[in-house]
């Protein structure tokens, strides 16, 4: 990625209708201005310009360019608000080193997105499934809220509604969902077990959570490592927290996922999971957390 890169995508973002999205503008001479979505006020003192191609709120002192209002508004990293602008300009990046290119991460994103559709009809239509998390204490509308799903007994559901939905199967089995059988065919990675999706700061499902239902072994499963989901990194439930984490300036990291759904539930919603990792305690967890988003002003 070139500083060129950067500043054409600069160029062709139009700010007021970027911001304009979440915040009422009205015209003020040659700018822009509304209530500032980073602090509660009554009267409107951030101002848009778009000339300059900056904004700038002069009650909290916030201000940036159309990067850092997206990071700031949805807490992204750079590179993440960088991509997401880039995609809405219409500007290609360049990529470094021998990770996916663009196309293939979109097919890895669908045939996620797919994944979880198929799995929350599953669970829909699932009673023993439905039963479970009715017994956690789980109500429809937390459910739906957070994607819950359930991959049903079988080798080859998700394989067939793949097949049937023309999913790329290749762009599946690198998103960690199926394998392939000796035969060149594909059957289904997770099998009989609740899902839980994973999504990254933009809502975009990433990887699963998974947990038996039942007495299974093992209890709890999750989506392989792949260049989209790198468990240390991903916090799940952030999107659903991001909001109530900025104003309450903390986060609650908790033990499980279902953790975190109940806790939200129950109007505890600061709340986020994510793995530890080898020999790490939960004091080091959040020493890295803060350290790994101070960048997306979490």
């Amino acid at each position: 990625m070139t500083r060129e890169a950067t500043d054409e995508i600069r160029a062709r973002i139009d700010l007021v209708d970027l911001i304009g999205a979440h915040v009422r503008l009205t015209k003020a001479g040659r700018s822009f201005k509304g209530l500032c979505p980073f602090h509660e006020e009554k009267t409107p003192s951030f101002h848009v310009n778009p000339e300059r191609g900056m904004w700038h709120c002069f009650g909290c002192g916030e201000h940036g360019d159309c990067f850092t209002f997206l990071m700031r508004l949805e807490t992204l990293s750079f590179p993440e608000a960088l991509q997401r602008l880039a995609d809405k300009a219409g500007v290609t990046l360049e990529r470094r080193g021998r990770g996916p290119s663009r196309d293939q991460r979109d097919e890895m994103l669908s045939a996620l997105a797919s994944a979880a559709r198929f799995y929350g009809e599953c669970l829909q239509k699932s009673e023993r499934a439905g039963q479970y998390v009715r017994k956690r204490a789980i109500d429809a509308e937390t459910a739906s809220k957070f994607g819950l799903g359930f991959a049903p007994e079988g080798w080859d559901n998700l394989a067939g509604f793949f097949a049937r939905e023309k999913v790329d199967l290749g762009a599946a089995e690198k998103a960690g969902l199926v394998s392939r059988r000796r035969d060149g065919g594909y059957y289904d990675r997770f099998r009989n077990r609740l899902m839980f999706p994973v999504t990254d700061a933009s809502d975009r499902v990433v990887g699963f959570g998974v947990r038996e239902r039942g007495t299974e072994c093992p209890k709890y499963l999750n989506s392989p490592e792949t260049p989209l989901f790198i468990k240390g990194r991903e916090l799940y439930g952030l999107f659903q927290a991001r909001h109530a984490i900025r104003e309450a300036e903390m986060v609650i990291v908790v033990e499980g996922y279902m953790d975190a759904v109940a806790l939200a539930q129950q109007g505890v919603e600061s709340v986020s999971y994510t793995h530890l990792r080898a020999h790490e305690t939960p004091e080091h967890l959040v020493c890295r957390l803060l350290l790994e988003k101070k960048k997306t002003n979490i």
